[in-house]
């Protein structure tokens, strides 16, 4: 039984993410943008806090990597309600765009869902550039205005990281965490010796 004694710093700060999804919402709906800014930097602050106390301490884990994953996942869905509402023509200019980044992560998930039965937490290299590319564009977006070439950047980060994620998700059978990146999966001996074992 899980107590609130087994989970460590790095878990606390990705609780943070998850329990400030009430209030972002709330934010979003009394239309304070400016407070939602702020609060959704610091969501996006403690994304970068705990996977470095989580290395730095070496408490990484399983249900550490399902956290961070789920915080992630809360947080960009959030902010990207939050443009929705408060950068719409934005996001009407932009849709198509948009769309093309975000269905191939929708295929990416249910995929998760479908083999592990959770959302997968490969935490590669590609997907931690993606993420901060991704938070700067919202949070300068929020702040300040578009950034256009910022916003490109964003879209190709975003769907070459969506990419490798369905990539990594056909060559593991099992959920694994941490993986780096496909380069890293073709040396990874676990793997190779589940695909041995299966044949």
């Amino acid at each position: 039984m899980l107590t609130f004694k087994n989970f460590n710093i790095a878990d606390w700060f990705s609780f943070y993410r998850i329990a400030a999804l009430p209030l972002l919402l709330s934010l979003i709906w009394f239309v304070e943008r400016e407070l939602f800014t702020w609060f959704l930097l610091i969501s996006y602050s403690t994304d970068a806090i705990d996977g470095l106390l989580a290395r730095k301490l070496k408490i990484t884990s399983a249900r550490g990597s399902q956290l961070d994953s789920l915080g992630d996942q809360i947080t960009l869905v959030v902010g990207l309600i939050g443009l929705l509402v408060f950068e719409n023509d934005f996001i009407v200019e932009n849709y198509i765009l948009i769309l093309i980044a975000f269905v191939p992560y929708l295929v990416q998930m249910f995929l998760a869902y479908r083999k592990y039965g959770k959302a997968t937490a490969f935490h590669t290299y590609l997907a931690k550039l993606s993420a901060i590319v991704q938070g700067v564009f919202i949070l300068w977006l929020l702040f300040f205005g578009p950034v256009y070439w910022l916003f490109y950047a964003m879209i190709a980060l975003g769907l070459l990281e969506t990419m490798e994620e369905i990539t990594l998700i056909f060559m593991y059978d099992k959920w694994v965490k941490d993986v780096k990146g496909i380069y890293w999966a073709l040396k990874d001996v676990k793997r190779l010796k589940n695909t041995d074992t299966i044949k």
